[in-house]
């Protein structure tokens, strides 16, 4: 199944290191949908935002155990639209939290994102949002 992450497991190392073995990568993003970190990322609806990330091919059951961890057990999945880098429209599952549960900040989070984004060569304008939440 297709799955869009677009925080800290975006790196394909953490999955791996979590058990689950994704394939077919590319870069992609999410329309009307912003970024947010607290104690966590999440992507909340915000009209004419990108939300970058990376769409890959996971094993549904290999989901499992990686949400069932207690830092993204709320996390909630839904069925979103892809645009990836060639324009192709792809129908992805993505994992966010409710809004009202996104609380906090995590300036080490934020880094290792700004960091991984930068890696991934995201656009300049992503990057900077990224930086905003570093304190």
């Amino acid at each position: 199944m297709e799955v869009f992450f677009y925080g800290l497991f975006m790196d394909q190392d953490i999955l791996t290191n979590n058990g689950i073995n994704p394939s077919n990568p590319r870069k992609g993003y999410l329309k009307d949908y912003t970024l947010k970190i607290g104690n966590r990322a999440s992507l909340i609806p915000k009209e004419n935002e990108k939300a970058y990330g990376l769409l890959m091919e996971v094993d549904e059951e290999e989901l499992i155990p990686l949400y069932s961890e207690k830092s993204v057990a709320d996390y909630i999945p839904e069925e979103v639209k892809i645009i990836t880098e060639s324009d192709q429209e792809v129908m992805a599952l993505c994992y966010n939290l409710p809004l009202e549960l996104l609380t906090g900040t995590n300036s080490s989070y934020a880094k290792s994102l700004f960091e991984l984004a930068k890696k991934l060569d995201f656009p300049e304008e992503y990057l900077g949002k990224i930086n905003g939440f570093i304190s």
